[in-house]
């Protein structure tokens, strides 16, 4: 196995996905001393930094390691956070960690990684929701750095990072995590009463060594999602919070790096461990669409379109067994007796509206904004409405086959 040396750290570095790091054991005084906590830390971080777009040069001092619990028996749990230099577009990246010091040396597991899953079953500092919680993170398909994409479901359950019923500016469409680098995973929002609140329930961390600035929220399968430029946020190390708990007030805080200007909320999504794209994906019943380039794009509720800079209605979660209708640009969609336009019309549905869905069946084929299908879903109230109308984050049934 190939291995790093850092010789700023006299370390030895593994690049497999268990980092042990153990004492350089060559040309060394005989009072040299086994890595501490830190360095053990730093040392994966600068080996991480090597395949981290715009961190490849990065030294021991563009890197925060804080350590949130440790136990005497050789466990420890935090963050660790390669710093962004301070420059527009720039953004940290950073990563939960789990320590075990066996045998004089530090075992180091990232976050999204196997190891960090397994090493978390049996960590006594690891409360017992988190267990679960990084479990259900799912297992990476090629290498412990490749997410998971939401494989045809982009259902969240996740609302705006706001109070329902107020309206924010998107002041930055769908763009990188650093600005201008894909996954296009973030957009920018700024106004109303400038509190950020958790988009869904989920386990809270402040990732920043100093507790400023930046939140991350873990929620349930497999997502969880970012919060940096925050004051006065809160401290958390696991957390429990529910959806629309305060997390922060929107502000221009760099404690890991980056620049910002006017105070906002840098608001992005993950998934297994990692940034993916929030095309397609729903915030209080917003589908948001990337433009041709970062910052760009809009955000859709039904036929509303909202573009870069125009307010967007926090309307609350979507449930995963509810669509928002959309008319492709009508004023509302029929309502059928059946699952076709052979059966009765028996009323209709406004543009934008939420209805609860309580099975599916095929019918006749329609075109809508979203493709082509011939699957329709009846609704809660036994009427039924073609899923070429609805948009629901699934192309099959969200309840099941009538």
């Amino acid at each position: 196995m190939r291995r790093v040396s850092l010789a700023r750290l006299g370390l030895a570095v593994s690049t497999g996905l268990l980092l042990t790091v153990a004492p350089v054991m060559t040309a060394q005084p005989a009072s040299a001393q086994a890595p501490t906590l830190t360095q053990a830390v730093t040392a994966k971080l600068l080996n991480r930094a090597t395949s981290t777009p715009g961190f490849s040069t990065a030294t021991a001092r563009d890197t925060q390691v804080n350590v949130m619990r440790k136990s005497a028996k050789g466990w420890a749990f935090g963050s660790a956070v390669l710093v962004a230099p301070k420059k527009e577009g720039a953004a940290p990246e950073g990563w939960l960690f789990l320590a075990h010091r066996k045998a004089g040396s530090w075992q180091i597991t990232f976050e999204g990684e196997s190891a960090f899953r397994q090493l978390s079953t049996r960590a006594p500092i690891v409360a017992g929701q988190e267990k679960k919680l990084f479990a259900d993170m799912g297992t990476p398909k090629k290498s412990d750095v490749t997410p998971m994409y939401a494989g045809g479901d982009y259902r969240t359950g996740m609302r705006l990072p706001f109070a329902v019923g107020q309206s924010w500016y998107m002041t930055g469409g769908p763009h990188g995590w650093s600005g201008s680098d894909t996954p296009y995973s973030a957009i920018d929002l700024s106004g109303g009463d400038g509190r950020v609140l958790a988009a869904r329930g989920g386990t809270a961390y402040t990732m920043c060594g100093n507790g400023r600035g930046w939140i991350r929220v873990i929620h349930d399968r497999g997502y969880s999602t970012d919060y940096y430029h925050l004051y006065n946020n809160i401290a958390a190390n696991g957390l429990g919070v529910g959806e629309g708990a305060f997390l922060g007030n929107i502000g221009n805080d760099v404690s890991c790096g980056g620049s910002s200007s006017g105070a906002h909320v840098h608001f992005a999504l993950r998934q297994n461990s990692a940034y993916v794209p929030v095309h397609g994906h729903n915030y209080g019943k917003w589908v948001i669409i990337p433009g041709s380039g970062a910052y760009q794009g809009y955000a859709l509720h039904g036929s509303a379109q909202v573009n870069v800079g125009g307010l967007l209605y926090n309307y609350g979660a979507l449930g995963f067994t509810q669509g928002v209708v959309d008319a492709y640009g009508g004023g509302s969609v029929n309502k059928r007796s059946g699952p076709g336009t052979g059966y009765g019309l028996v009323g209709t549905v406004g543009d934008g509206a939420t209805v609860s869905i309580a099975c599916s069946a095929n019918g006749t084929t329609h075109t809508g904004r979203w493709g082509t299908t011939s699957l329709w879903n009846k609704l809660t109230d036994g009427t039924w409405v073609s899923d070429a109308y609805l948009w629901t984050g699934l192309s099959g049934p969200v309840n099941g086959w009538c």
